[in-house]
């Protein structure tokens, strides 16, 4: 049969014509199969998608469908959550992984009055309309009930529920108490249609302010899978008594495994040597997950259902059950583990000259936490002591890093480090300095303290050594042609990059959008900004132009640290992705039982595609709890003056942190006086129309804290009183102004001025 003649690359406007006028997915074979390509056409069609996107004309739905950028796919999922006085029924997109809020769409059924609730699934057609969205419902599909987290308050003979999500501002009336109380924490099954929407106590959590309680919320509001099953309980009971079996035998080096203090799991550890040449051999020693969760077990299913473990300041909810990811499958000092190690050949410049990879058993020399390893190398430092090649390991017991550990394992390690770290510098990766928050919490789970983590020189050495380690299983798979799951981090979009520009502009620096941009861009950016102000808010911007990373098949490198192959295979106990790659490593050599099944390798690019979904939620679930956690801390200093950083501004008012503390609060417009305030969106900045006063991005003011609700995690802010406003330096003009026309951008921002 004679095939289809490629009729050529079609132009960009015949591929958004066609993706707006399908009612099927256009996914790359959809549009290739409607346009007749193949051969070079396909590969340069491919790339074409790929710049399309990257230029903000189009967006890829879960199943890889493509849809016009800022829109919803021809054909989706939509789930009710309104149905307002008229009878007008709201629905959002059930999968939405846009960084953008999901769009609300009005569903357009036939007949006078709506056969849907809140919580009714429909399968639905959709098209643009206006300045919005609605959608025509094809399929009714099975019912998942709305559930809300809230706290119960009580108004006469009446109960309410308060919901903990800062975003959600109505309370619903309780149909069905159940058992719950008055402040007591409930997650409730919200059922019906306005005027008549109500809860019904599905489950008592508890008192919201106990210890703990704001992680637990986390673990209901998300979903995340907290309990294990019967099954997969047995099988990690059954797998921690498996015998290792014939592995290589690394018992004699004194590999070291470097953690935080408060660190639930070790997944890896390391050691190096001098090579003899100038260079370095060096040992990267992984958990071997891969031996004791099979797949098509119920614990492989488990696995793969979390993603991947998410840390709260009080507990984890681990991707396995505590007796593999705590114990067994954890480098522990002194104990025989299984491993799957990367063997490095290390030259004095800091490049991999080769590697391989074995299934090892190893004993772990010390357990060290990053104070104590960069505490122990700086005091050797001071006293010159030359590095000395480790043959045999045999542990001395000194203090927290006793001085034979210090000769024989860190001193290697951080001269290796120095090679891998003249080769990161060539290299120019993105570096963003940007503080992370430590919460410290007693014995009784309450708050001690909220800090900046320190970042030392030894969370480096770690990092590179793992990051080589990475590089180098992307790269030996490749060479054997297996498949592999990499960690995707694309170049920022031009859409990004120009809004960038404008930013960049209101600080005085020039940013050129036809220029080659290379984490080095940015790196540039930053240093023009050395001890000045705004070097961090500047920082931040540049971390939201980013691409969020994610997992896929499609070797499209690592934008962030300037690698062309990447992909994670260091922490399988807590990662997903990184199982996978050591079940493609064992496959790939050769290394015995639990490799990878030929079905998986054939859907990675879904699976990649799930587990990135599941990393987000797991993201936002500890950043929720966090903000959680400083509300609470705060929650005694109402009414008194802190200091904060304005970190976004919207017509409405702006967003501002408390500074060494973070957790963000709002202030809004109309709180700003009687003065008319312009939304300059260039700038970032809301601006007086009479003083000029202005309240910018990065500006540093003082704040009274008006409230703080650690239940939601939301602060909101005042001005103090008598204040001096925003950057102009004017005091406030508290009087009324006069009327005039409201400009078109901001007429939303301040709606009722009295």
């Amino acid at each position: 049969m004679a095939r289809n003649r490629s009729a050529g690359l079609p132009s960009r406007k015949q591929i958004l014509d066609f993706i707006a006028s399908s009612d099927q997915p256009a996914g790359k074979r959809e549009i290739a199969r409607a346009f007749h390509l193949s051969g070079q056409d396909k590969i340069d069609l491919k790339r074409l998608l790929k710049d399309m996107a990257d230029e903000g004309l189009i967006d890829s739905s879960p199943g890889r469908a493509f849809h016009q950028a800022g829109g919803v796919p021809r054909v989706t999922v939509l789930r009710v959550v309104a149905v307002d006085e008229s009878g007008a029924v709201w629905a959002v997109p059930e999968q939405w992984h846009a960084e953008t809020p999901p769009p609300r769409l009005r569903l357009i059924e036939p007949g006078k009055r709506s056969a849907l609730g809140i919580g009714d699934r429909v399968l639905a057609r959709t098209e643009e309309r206006g300045q919005g969205f609605i959608a025509h419902p094809m399929k009714k599909l099975v019912r998942s009930a709305e559930l809300a987290l809230g706290v119960v308050k009580r108004e006469g003979e009446r109960f309410w529920l308060s919901p903990v999500d800062k975003r959600e501002r109505r309370e619903l009336l309780i149909s069905d108490l159940k058992e719950a109380e008055p402040g007591d924490l409930v997650l409730c099954e919200v059922s019906g249609r306005p005027p008549r929407v109500s809860a019904r106590v599905d489950a008592v959590l508890g008192d919201p302010f106990a210890p703990k309680s704001f992680s637990l919320i986390a673990i209901h509001r998300h979903g995340l899978r907290a309990e294990f099953s019967k099954e997969a309980i047995d099988e990690a009971h059954q797998g921690s008594n498996l015998p290792l079996g014939e592995r290589e035998d690394l018992t004699h080096l004194p590999i070291v495994a470097i953690d935080p203090e408060d660190a639930r799991d070790h997944d890896d550890a390391i050691w190096a040597e001098p090579d003899g040449e100038g260079g370095w051999n060096a040992i990267v020693a992984i958990a071997d997950v891969s031996f004791y969760v099979r797949p098509g077990s119920e614990l492989d299913r488990e696995a793969r259902a979390r993603g991947n473990s998410v840390y709260f300041p009080d507990r984890v909810v681990p991707m396995l059950p505590e007796e593999l990811s705590a114990d067994i499958c954890s480098l522990k000092q002194g104990e025989d583990r299984a491993a799957l190690a990367c063997h490095l050949r290390i030259a004095k410049d800091g490049e991999i000259k080769s590697w391989r990879f074995i299934r090892a058993k190893v004993r772990i020399a010390a357990n060290i936490a990053y104070e104590d390893a960069q505490a122990a190398i700086d005091a050797a430092n001071e006293e010159r002591v030359e590095v000395s090649s480790p043959v045999c390991w045999m542990p001395e017991v000194e203090g927290p890093v006793g001085r034979e550990l210090v000769e024989k394992a860190l001193k290697p390690l951080w001269a290796c480090w120095r090679a891998l770290f003249a080769a990161r510098a060539k290299r120019d990766p993105l570096e963003l300095d940007l503080p992370e928050r430590r919460v410290m919490l007693d014995e009784k789970g309450r708050i001690t303290s909220i800090a900046p983590r320190d970042r030392l020189e030894a969370h480096r050495l770690v990092e590179d050594f793992m990051i080589a380690a990475n590089v180098a299983a992307a790269r030996a798979l490749e060479a054997r042609k297996s498949p592999v799951m990499y960690r995707i981090h694309e170049p920022p979009s031009r859409e990004k990059l120009v809004a960038l520009k404008d930013y960049l502009k209101t600080f005085g620096i020039e940013f050129t959008l036809g220029q080659v941009i290379k984490p080095g861009t940015f790196n540039r950016v930053i240093e023009q900004m050395a001890n000045k102000d705004g070097r961090e808010e500047i920082m931040e911007q540049l971390l939201r132009t980013q691409m969020q990373a994610r997992y896929g098949p499609d070797r499209l490198g690592h934008f962030g640290l300037a690698l062309a192959t990447y992909a994670h295979f260091t922490s399988p106990i807590r990662r997903y992705a990184d199982l996978l790659v050591h079940r493609a490593l064992v496959s790939a050599y050769k290394l015995g039982e639990g490799g990878l099944p030929p079905a998986d390798a054939d859907h990675f690019e879904r699976i990649g595609e799930k587990i990135s979904m599941l990393e987000r939620r797991a993201m936002e679930a500890e950043r929720e709890t966090i903000d959680r956690y400083v509300a609470a801390f705060l929650a005694d200093q109402v009414g008194q003056l802190v200091e904060c950083r304005i970190t976004g501004v919207q017509p409405f008012g702006f967003f501002a942190t408390v500074e060494d503390l973070g957790g963000d609060g709002l202030l809004l417009a109309k709180d700003l006086g009687q003065e008319y305030f312009r939304f300059d969106e260039a700038a970032r900045a809301l601006v007086g129309d009479e003083s000029g006063e202005t309240y910018r991005v990065g500006q540093r003011l003082t704040l009274r804290l008006a409230e703080s609700n650690p239940v939601s995690g939301a602060l909101r802010f005042e001005l103090p009183e008598g204040s001096y406003g925003g950057a102009s330096g004017h005091p406030r003009r508290d009087r009324k102004r006069g009327h005039r026309g409201r400009p078109a951008n901001i007429r939303h921002s301040n709606r009722k001025r009295r």
